[in-house]
């Protein structure tokens, strides 16, 4: 099974239909994503992880390791609500 930040490159590659440059310091901005392309990786990214990415949560995420720690929490989060 994919990690995480294996998942989320994929997703970032694929919408921007090539390789990133991918750490966990990197940016949006530093993979010259324009705003589609960013809604196309949030959307990429709640049906990959069956999550929903709230814009309030979005505004605190600046960087990629950010943002990866940020789907694991949500994961995790859902996990815990189920059962």
């Amino acid at each position: 099974m994919a990690t995480t930040e294996e998942t989320l490159k994929g997703i970032v590659n694929k919408v921007l239909r090539k390789e990133v440059d991918f750490s966990d310091g990197a940016t949006f901005k530093d993979f010259a994503a324009d705003s589609l392309d960013i809604v196309q990786i949030l959307v990429g990214v709640e049906e990959a992880f069956d999550i929903e990415i709230k814009d309030e949560d979005l505004q605190e995420i600046k960087t990629m390791g950010a943002f990866v720690a940020y789907i694991d929490r949500k994961v995790a989060e859902k996990g815990s609500k189920v059962g």
